[in-house]
């Protein structure tokens, strides 16, 4: 098997981020520009709002981020170091929001317990995961469940190695894989889903946590095939092939679903549709820019949400987590269980 290097990759910075969302959320309000205004506000004007975490939630936090600091003096600064690391720096009191592409896990749980943080866990979106091909690939157009775990098992490794190892009739030609990093959340959630166990798959793959460069990858390798969040295939179909899934599940559609807007928010698109999620701080939910921040973030999630690609949660269900956030709810709806298939979040959210 071809196996590229993944460390060099790593070593990309966020300054391949989203066409659409370029500007970065650093450019915020400075201490001079703040001048002549109350105390209160220099003080939100010259302390950020910390976001980190997941690359998928990532281009939604940058969104609000910029359009919330037009009208506000808090600063907020937004990175993407993963899921994973996002959980850490919150469980570290490094950052007051963390973006996860999945629910908090049991390690992350006991982190954050260790440490007396507490957090309000908000779904603000839902997302799936595009498995998809280099545009010259004229042979795949659709895959099982079944194959997928076949590909990507950790049994896997060493052994299927060809096109025509995952099914008869493809070419006899080596397949080159790129996927999420293993401190991402889509990681975790994409082989809980896939393979039936989170953070397990073969390792021989091209990873990182930053999706441009595995659009890139793909893009430019004509026997390629990867994982990754819908919105980034959104923002560049015209280089890359998507491919339907067939879940095997005959109620859930008539064969291969392709990801799209409605098929992730009625939940055909399975198993690979997901909700995605910010964790507040509870200490940081004190302070009355971060409150601003988040009741802005869940007031406008129905328009930003969609401008970049992902799908709105409807509007009933920002109005139950805004609920969840105005009583200081701590903890998570998932009961700290990590990655969970086919959830409904209203359901939730309401206590069903």
């Amino acid at each position: 098997m071809h196996i590229k290097s993944g460390a060099a990759l790593l070593s990309a910075t966020l300054s391949l981020a989203l066409p659409a969302c370029s500007k970065r959320a650093e450019q915020a309000a400075t201490p001079e520009a703040a001048q002549g205004k109350s105390a209160e506000a220099v003080d939100q004007a010259t302390t950020p709002i910390a976001i980190d975490g997941s690359s998928t939630v990532f281009p939604i936090s940058e969104a609000m981020a910029e359009e919330f600091q037009k009208s506000h003096a808090a600063r907020v600064t937004v990175a993407a170091s993963g899921t994973g690391g996002g959980f850490k720096k919150l469980c570290a009191k490094e950052i007051a929001i963390a973006g996860a592409s999945r629910p908090i896990k049991p390690s992350e749980v006991d982190a954050c317990k260790a440490n007396a943080v507490e957090y309000i866990e908000l779904p603000v979106a839902y997302d799936g995961i595009a498995v998809v091909v280099n545009p010259q690939n004229t042979w795949a157009s659709s895959m099982t469940v079944d194959e997928l775990k076949k590909l990507w098992a950790p049994e896997a490794q060493g052994k299927v190695k060809t096109w025509a190892d995952v099914r008869t009739g493809w070419p006899e030609e080596e397949i080159h894989l790129f996927g999420a990093g293993v401190d991402s959340g889509t990681y975790d959630y994409f082989t809980k889903a896939i393979v039936g166990e989170e953070h397990k798959s073969r390792g021989d793959y091209t990873s990182s946590e930053d999706d441009n460069v595995l659009v890139k990858g793909i893009s430019t390798d004509k026997l390629a095939l990867g994982f990754f969040g819908f919105a980034y295939y959104e923002e560049n179909k015209n280089t890359l092939k998507l491919l339907s899934i067939d879940d095997g599940v005959k109620d859930n559609g008539d064969g291969a679903i392709a990801p799209s807007p409605k098929s992730i928010e009625d939940g055909t698109y399975q198993p690979l549709a997901r909700p995605i999620f910010i964790y507040v701080s509870r200490a940081a939910a004190d302070r009355k820019e971060v409150q601003d921040f988040v009741h802005y973030y869940l007031g406008q999630g129905t328009k930003l949400v969609n401008e970049v690609g992902y799908i709105a949660l409807p509007a009933k269900t920002y109005e139950l987590t805004n609920t969840r956030f105005d009583a200081r709810t701590v903890g998570s709806l998932f009961a700290g269980s990590g990655s969970r298939v086919g959830v409904t979040v209203a359901d939730l959210l309401s206590g069903k």
